[in-house]
């Protein structure tokens, strides 16, 4: 498999909301500032050469094909929002400046996760410098996550043709928290596999969605590094093998959930890999991909430390000198 990375980012994905959106340990301009840290690293011409950008928001008509209408009309409701972005100030605001500021942008990354997995098919390997909003399912919101993006990129590759009807897309989730949102959208959809690997005692603690993970591997809160990794390189083999041997369908993509809260110097993700660390766990996910000859999509999903973008611009810059 011939890989030709691809990073897809927008400006339009930063986050700026009158200084409210600092209410949250999320940084919500860590898109731009792992961009900066890029360029300084392999100059702008280099790095262009790569860059890959969504042109338009996703719109309310591609949206209904996972989301209910019903829950797109909720998030008119400033109140309805401030509740799945954990902002209570937010419910003050009027609802077009919402729109605007904050659930644009993630329309932007949502669009940007559709660009990433059509063009991991087409080129071996996408990053998109957002996305990975891995507890939003069809009718539900939480966690800062408001569109379920995995699935509409999903559905994309499948109405385009771009992924057979038997065509198995194999999710991995390395997030510190659970991927609810996920296992919810494809409940009925065995042609997803997932692999999910979390700090088991913190959010969103879905006894129900966790029942949809093919390859569960809960961890416990200050989880080593070292048990952490040794645990990602004894089960993230496995689990691949064996979906790669089924004898109906083959896995066409994956999909990688690279949430930085794994560190040890975030606010929420209760673990304690070292910067080093979550790089190796980034090099491991990619090289098992690669040597299986899977496409591969990156998403950014959380990260709540000043060293999140960091971290993300490291995994990047891996991916683009590998080649």
């Amino acid at each position: 498999m011939s890989v030709s990375p691809r990073i897809i980012y927008s400006p339009r994905y930063n986050i700026g909301l009158l200084g409210l959106e600092r209410l949250h340990p999320f940084d919500s301009r860590k898109y731009a500032r792992a961009v900066k840290h890029l360029r300084r690293r392999f100059g702008r011409a280099r790095l262009n050469r790569h860059l890959v950008k969504p042109p338009r928001p996703i719109t309310q008509e591609q949206l209904l094909a996972v989301h209910t209408k019903d829950y797109l009309q909720r998030l008119r409701d400033p109140k309805f929002i401030a509740k799945i972005l954990e902002v209570p100030p937010i419910r003050f605001l009027p609802r077009w400046l919402i729109d605007h500021a904050v659930l644009k942008p993630m329309r932007y990354a949502t669009a940007g996760t559709i660009l990433a997995a059509r063009e991991a098919i087409d080129h071996g390997l996408a990053i998109n410098l957002s996305g990975g909003y891995h507890h939003a399912s069809p009718d539900e919101g939480h966690g800062f996550c408001v569109y379920a993006d995995v699935a509409l990129a999903v559905h994309d590759l499948r109405e385009s043709r771009k992924l057979a009807p038997d065509d198995k897309i194999a999710y991995i989730d390395l997030d510190a928290h659970q991927g609810d949102g996920v296992c919810k959208s494809f409940v009925s959809d065995p042609r997803v596999l997932i692999y999910d690997q979390y700090n088991q005692h913190i959010f969103p603690r879905d006894p129900d969605a966790r029942r949809r993970i093919d390859c569960d591997v809960p961890v416990p809160h200050n989880c080593s590094e070292a048990d952490y990794l040794a645990a990602l390189r004894t089960r993230l083999p496995a689990f691949l093998d064996a979906i790669t041997r089924t004898a109906t369908g083959h896995v066409r993509l994956a999909i990688y959930n690279a949430g930085s809260d794994v560190y040890i110097g975030d606010q929420l993700g209760g673990l304690t890999c070292s910067a080093d660390g979550v790089l190796q766990r980034d090099q491991f996910v990619l090289d098992q991909c690669r040597i299986r000859k899977i496409p591969t999509v990156v998403l950014l999903s959380g990260g709540y430390s000043r060293q999140s973008y960091q971290l993300v611009a490291n995994m990047v810059a891996y991916s683009l000198e590998a080649q």
